[in-house]
């Protein structure tokens, strides 16, 4: 099976896969801090902490963390696709 990586250009090719590493911590870590802090998506969380059924501390910082990480995630996708539209342009 062929990489997608041997088609590239060497400099290309570490910057994608450093972003697919990114992509792939940054989903995971968003979901261990939503596990930890009980609920299933950042805006869950916040409508607990507004009703008051979970403590705001620390749960802010829970859904700060969320939002922060989900964020990056998007913004590393974005990243990915214009790379590989560069890629694929070349």
């Amino acid at each position: 099976m062929n990489s997608i990586y041997d088609a590239m250009p060497p400099d290309a090719a570490t910057e994608v896969q450093l972003l697919a590493r990114l992509i792939y911590e940054t989903r995971e870590n968003r979901r261990a801090v939503l596990e930890a802090a009980g609920a299933d998506s950042a805006d869950a969380l916040l409508e607990h902490i507004a009703q008051g059924t979970i403590a705001e501390h620390p749960a802010y910082e829970h859904y700060l963390a969320a939002r922060i990480l989900a964020d990056t995630h998007d913004a590393a996708r974005e990243a990915m696709t214009q790379m590989l539209k560069e890629v694929n342009r070349r």
